[in-house]
């Protein structure tokens, strides 16, 4: 005898979720989710495990993190559609965050960007995050990344660099496999 199905909030019976989070993902969300008093105040902390494990937030990802943390889907789809640090959609290998507040507008962040866009074959003119073809690499401006004094400046995935001119933007995506 099978168990029966779970149920939604109008006590209809549903399917359950087919997205599948590898058990050490699992353990790490219920680590994380057992600092809380509520679940519901682990939300951007699953969302940022998920986002870093699987590189967006699904619309499977939203309703597995809903189920989990005993919410409503819309719930969880309102935090990430809120928060500009979440993605729905795949991203590239590399992710170019390129700084676009006063101070790095100033040193030529525009530029850069608009650089690092025909580089790689991207639209300059386009706006939001932008996927190479191959997913190599994306190319995005992002708000303030602190370090106004050394403008401008950008991050590939987790390094940080100051004081990026075109040339010294060549060698950094030069450096990416």
């Amino acid at each position: 005898m099978s168990a029966p199905l779970p149920a939604n909030a109008r006590g209809l019976a549903v399917s359950p979720v087919s997205f599948q989070v590898p058990p050490p993902v699992e353990a790490e969300v219920d680590e994380l989710i057992s600092h809380y008093p509520q679940k519901r105040s682990a939300s951007l902390m699953v969302l940022h495990e998920l986002q870093e494990h699987f590189g967006c937030i699904s619309k499977e990802a939203i309703e597995w993190t809903a189920a989990k943390l005993g919410l409503q889907a819309i719930n969880v789809y309102e935090v990430v559609t809120f928060y500009p640090m979440f993605r729905q959609d795949p991203v590239g290998k590399h992710q170019l965050k390129v700084c676009r507040t006063l101070s790095c507008a100033l040193g030529g962040a525009y530029q850069l960007r608009d650089y690092l866009c025909q580089k790689l074959g991207l639209d300059p003119h386009a706006h939001g995050i932008q996927t190479t073809k191959d997913k190599k690499f994306s190319v995005e401006f992002v708000e303030c990344l602190a370090s106004c004094g050394t403008a401008p400046v950008m991050m590939c995935n987790g390094d940080f660099y100051e004081g990026v001119s075109l040339e010294k933007a060549d060698e950094i995506v030069a450096k990416c496999p």
